[in-house]
């Protein structure tokens, strides 16, 4: 699995949105900013979030987006596939029925597939802002935060 700049992105924007007090409204521009990420592609991908149910959009001077559901109840995978991220290994890949290496090959990413996309809908945003938190204090940072 690779995680692409969407990837990268979508978890760092909504991990900005999980540190809204209250998870109040934030602006793609504000988002933007903090987290240094181009906003005309930023605002595409929270269009696609908001479109899967992971974030709202409220309109108005005081609007932007804000998470839907509480951190703990969104996934990695659940962010990964609201932007058309797949983890799905080798999607056309047939093993040769002959050799006994192909289908041991085959089984063994399988296996690992499964493993990796059970832990990508065990980690949720909640998770990776303790986590967050706990290098911050490790490294002596205050109360700045960005991804």
């Amino acid at each position: 699995m690779k995680l692409t700049t969407r990837s990268h992105y979508s978890v760092k924007a909504l991990l900005d949105l999980s540190l809204q007090p209250n998870y109040g409204p934030t602006s793609v521009k504000a988002i933007a900013r903090r987290q240094d990420l181009p906003a005309p592609y930023l605002e595409k991908l929270l269009i696609e979030m908001r479109r899967s149910g992971l974030v709202n959009a409220l309109r108005g001077s005081q609007g932007g987006y804000q998470l839907a559901r509480q951190p703990s109840q969104i996934s990695l995978g659940q962010i990964l596939e609201a932007v058309g991220e797949t983890i799905e290994p080798l999607p056309h890949y047939n093993p040769d029925a002959e050799q006994a290496e192909d289908w041991v090959t085959f089984s063994l990413w399988k296996r690992l597939h499964e493993k990796l996309k059970e832990a990508l809908y065990k980690i949720t945003l909640a998770d990776l802002y303790y986590d967050a938190r706990s290098w911050q204090a490790s490294q002596g940072e205050a109360t700045s935060f960005v991804v």
